[in-house]
């Protein structure tokens, strides 16, 4: 899994195997992991992913000291961010998929990072 940090416009983009997306939706079900990335030494990629347990919709952010990606809220709001990550990670052909908060977003809280989830199998359809 990799997890790059975009200084100018903020997001954060994920790519990685099904498998590597099929563990991080599973962990976001379950309100608790930690799962490392494979980081490039000195780029702007984070370590991994952090997954816990917390009161209200779902807060997504960055620790930039352990340089990790933080998911955090309730069961209900993490559900669905783990139902959008599994369906990437099922995906048969390319694509990509926007998280990002707006106002009345169902599930995540104003001031997450915004993230961008690749298919396994790129990040355009290939059809």
């Amino acid at each position: 899994m990799r997890l790059v940090s975009d200084p100018v416009y903020g997001e954060v983009a994920l790519s990685g195997s099904a498998e590597d997306l099929t563990r991080l939706a599973e962990a976001v079900a379950r309100g608790e992991g930690l799962l490392s990335a494979d980081p490039s030494p000195g780029g702007d990629e984070l370590a991994g992913a952090e997954v816990k347990e917390a009161p209200g919709h779902v807060l997504i952010r960055r620790d930039p000291e352990r340089r990790m990606l933080v998911i955090s809220g309730d069961s209900a709001s993490r559900a669905v961010l783990a139902e959008n990550l599994m369906a990437m990670a099922i995906a048969e052909d390319g694509g990509h998929l926007h998280i990002e908060h707006f106002p009345g977003h169902d599930y995540l809280v104003e001031g997450s990072v915004p993230l961008v989830v690749d298919s396994p199998h790129g990040g355009m359809p290939s059809r």
